[in-house]
Order: C-alpha cells, then structure tokens, then sequence
C-alpha cells in the first residue's frame, strides 16, 4: 500500500475522531460549532485519486451524521465541498493549481487562505442550509454560518501550521 495512502487513511481517522471527542463538545452560545474534521477533504492531495476523495468525503460527512444523529447534512456538505473543491483550487491558486505545485501546509499566504476560506464557506453554507431547511431563519442561517466559519477557520490554521505535515505530500 502507498504511504500516501496511509497518511490519508491516518488523517481520516484522526481528524474525526478529534471532531466526534473535542470538537463536537463546543457549542458556544448555541451558534458557535468548529468542524475542523474537513481538513481530510481540504488537505487531499491536488493530484489524489477524484474518486478517492468522492468516497472518502461521503464516509467521512455520514460517520460524522451517525455520531452526530443529523440525517445526512454532513454527508451532503463533504460532498458539496469534495466535488466543488477543483473549482476553489482553479479559482484560488490560478496556474500553480493547473500545473499541481500547490501545498497548503507552507507560510500561510492570501492564495491558501482564500482556498481555507472558500472552502469553509462552501461547507458551512450547504450545512447550516440543510440542517434548518428554512429561509424563514434566514438570519440565523447567516450567523451561524458566519461564527461558525471564523471559529472553524481559525482551528483548521492552527491544526495545520502547528502540527505540520510531512512536505513530502
């Protein structure tokens, strides 16, 4: 088996299984929620396996559903984000992504933070829309969103340049 594939296999499992034991504990003021399990999908590999990732991200949004009793939303939201993922990239990194030279866990710079951002956003967006299911809580989609996105952000950096990965993938 491919050491890359290892590294993913160890990524999955540890990032879900802090989310399900930490994170999932933290529920500030009743709209404050970190999701930081979707480093798996944002820390893909850019020249993985398209399918992999697929696959991996529904697994990963449905075990976070069983944990969480949430019919579905996660698994919905990782999809969203893994299929539309390619696009961020194009739209972040420009040419560095069509000739596969990007890494995320270098210096932080605006490219890689609005890949972080965009990717957050996508997530949180398709997941607080389908988890209230209503535009009559439109406001409380936006705030929960938006606190739950600079909270996620915030501990999606943290995990990535603090605890940094091998530059080798």
């Amino acid at each position: 088996m491919n050491s890359a594939i290892l590294y993913n296999i160890a990524r999955f499992i540890l990032l879900l299984t802090a989310q399900v034991t930490i994170f999932n504990n933290i529920n500030f003021l009743g709209y404050i929620n970190p999701f930081p399990y979707i480093l798996f999908i944002i820390l893909y590999p850019v020249n993985g396996n398209k399918s992999g990732l697929l696959l991996g991200s529904f697994l990963l949004g449905l075990t976070m559903d069983l944990f969480m009793n949430s019919g579905g939303v996660h698994a919905a939201s990782c999809l969203v984000l893994a299929y539309f993922r390619p696009s961020i990239f194009k739209f972040s990194f420009g040419l560095s992504y069509e000739y596969q030279t990007v890494r995320l866990n270098d210096v932080l710079t605006p490219e890689r933070f609005s890949f972080i951002f965009l990717s957050v956003v996508l997530h949180h967006v398709v997941m607080f829309i389908l988890e209230i299911f209503t535009f009559e809580y439109f406001w409380s989609i936006i705030l929960r969103t938006l606190v739950s996105t600079i909270f996620t952000i915030i501990i999606s950096i943290l995990i990535i340049y603090l605890i940094k990965p091998n530059n080798k993938r």
